[in-house]
Order: C-alpha cells, then structure tokens, then sequence
C-alpha cells in the first residue's frame, strides 16, 4: 500500500498532546516525564497503527484505533506511563475513569463520560480527491445542489 509515516503526524500529535495534557493539568508528574512520556506514546500509537491507517476509508478501523479507558487502563498509554515510572494506580488517579479517544485520518476526537458530547481536538479537510469519500454529509450536499429530474428533461431534449 501507499502508507507513508508522514500521514500519521497531525493525528497522533493530536491524540498524545491532549492525553499528555491530561496528565499536566494534575501537576504531579514533571515536564521532562511528559516529554518521553509523549515520546513514547507517540512512537508507540504509530507502531500500532501502521496497517490500519485508511486515509481514503477514515472510518475503517476506527475502533481499532480508538484510545479507551474504561474503569480498565487502555494498554498502549499504561506501557507509555510505565517508562515513566507512573503505575496503573497512579493512572487511574491522572486519568479520566472514562475516555474514549477516536484517532481516524482527518479527525481526532474525545469523549469524557459514557454520555459525554463528543469534541474535536484536530481536524483537517478531507481531500476531495481522496477516492470520492462519500460521507452521509457529503451526500447530503450532493443531493440538494443536484439539478432536479425535470430540468435534466429539458435540457436534454
């Protein structure tokens, strides 16, 4: 395929920033922890995504992708945290007890809470050559600026 490193970037730096910045807000844990905490995070989220990163399908994987903490330490930030010497006790102190991080091409995006509302932390546009990506928005779009069945009729005739 035609996967190259730099398709990542944006998006995980999205992604290891806003969980880095999580673990500052608490001011227990030191700059230069954070830094290879970052580091290591970062390195190990592009290991991980390397065969399932679809920029011309976002969605697909999305759940693979997805960063999850759910009462249950999600396993690619505690191994980050460990080279830091942070134990999952002290994540789970950091951490929201409930988070869902989407990490999809194009867009990065958390939840806090089961039934929090969902922000976006990094957008970019989606190329339109990018395959035709049909979004249901996309389509939407496409539907109404169509021209209508009768005018079509009148043209052709």
């Amino acid at each position: 395929s035609s996967y190259s490193r730099a398709d990542m970037v944006p998006e995980i730096a999205a992604a290891v920033g806003f969980v880095s910045s999580l673990l500052r807000t608490r001011g227990c844990v030191s700059e230069q922890q954070l830094h290879v905490f970052s580091g290591a995070l970062q390195e190990a989220l592009t290991e991980h995504y390397k065969h399932h990163w679809f920029p011309e399908k976002p969605f697909k994987g999305s759940g693979y992708r997805c960063i999850r903490i759910n009462h249950k330490m999600d396993p690619i930030i505690n191994k980050a945290a460990s080279q830091i010497g942070l134990r999952l006790q002290q994540l789970y102190q950091l951490l929201p007890s409930e988070l869902t991080l989407w990490v999809d091409p194009y867009e990065v995006s958390y939840r806090i809470g089961e039934d929090g509302s969902i922000c976006v932390l990094y957008e970019a546009p989606v190329p339109t050559s990018s395959y035709g990506i049909l979004t249901c928005k996309n389509q939407l779009m496409l539907g109404r600026t169509s021209p209508s069945k009768s005018y079509m009729m009148t043209v052709s005739s």
